[in-house]
């Protein structure tokens, strides 16, 4: 498979906040670090290789400078820094193999840039990143990520360091990140013709009051929902557009559903 997600981007202001705020819900999160150049900073929670990301600014002139298109930092701009959750990220092993595809499938592509950051120990954790859209489209497609360190290696560097461990909750696994669209079935077909996904069956989730379908992706799916009457995927729409809104998890010892930082987090 081309791709597996990689990472969440829960735009929460205050990265220590966010931490605090999962770790009452049984999550085990952890410091991040500084991104030098991108002016942001972030706490992280881990579910084996997927991972959310709980990312603030500490520079804004930094954080908008040179903001190349479809990335992050031009998300964030563009948002106004709400706070939400705003983009996934998903991992490849050829970015440059990814691109030619993109770009013969129409899109506009930027990268792939090599980026890096900090840890607190002083270690420097190093990737590439690749961003590609359409102009006038309103849900952002994914950024993708190809990190330096093989998975397994940043699978042992990580549970060595302590970042993935076992979270008081339970054995939990990222099971999809939830979008809110217009339009379920253009938008399903456009995702999966762009990322080679298989499309999943659709549904129905009567706590969102909204019809649903799913593209299949190891790690953690892309759930896709469309209202069916109020509520939070219709408030979603109304007040910030086709975006994410929800992350499931799967694994809990009991269901449960919060909101922190504007985003709504379920344990199914």
């Amino acid at each position: 498979m081309a791709f597996e997600f990689d990472h969440l981007v829960h735009f929460v202001g205050s990265p220590e906040e966010a931490k605090e705020s999962l770790k009452q819900h049984g999550l085990h999160v952890v410091n991040g670090g500084r991104h030098e150049h991108g002016g942001t900073y972030n706490t992280l929670s881990y579910f084996d290789l997927s991972y959310v990301e709980l990312i603030g600014v500490v520079n804004r002139s930094l954080a908008e400078k040179s903001a190349e298109k479809y990335s992050l930092r031009d998300t964030f701009k563009k948002d106004n820094y709400t706070i939400g959750l705003s983009r996934i990220a998903l991992r490849s092993l050829n970015l440059e193999v990814e691109a030619e595809r993109f770009k013969s499938l129409g899109l506009e592509v930027f990268g792939p840039f090599p980026l890096s950051r900090k840890r607190p120990d002083g270690s420097v954790v190093s990737w590439k990143l690749l961003f590609a859209g359409r102009e006038n489209e309103e849900l952002e497609l994914p950024f993708f990520i190809q990190w330096d360190d093989s998975d397994e290696e940043r699978k042992a560097d990580l549970t060595e360091q302590g970042t993935i461990a076992p979270h008081p909750k339970g054995d939990l696994k990222l099971s999809s990140i939830g979008f809110a669209v217009r339009n379920l079935d253009t938008t399903v077909e456009k995702w999966s013709k762009y990322l080679d996904l298989e499309k999943g069956e659709s549904f129905v989730d009567e706590s969102l009051n909204a019809k649903g379908q799913k593209l299949k992706l190891v790690g953690g799916d892309i759930a896709f929902y469309s209202p069916i009457g109020d509520g939070i995927v219709a408030e979603t729409l109304a007040e910030r557009g086709e975006k994410p809104f929800l992350v499931d998890f799967t694994g809990s010892k009991e269901k449960e559903q919060f909101e922190v930082k504007n985003a709504l987090y379920r344990f199914i």
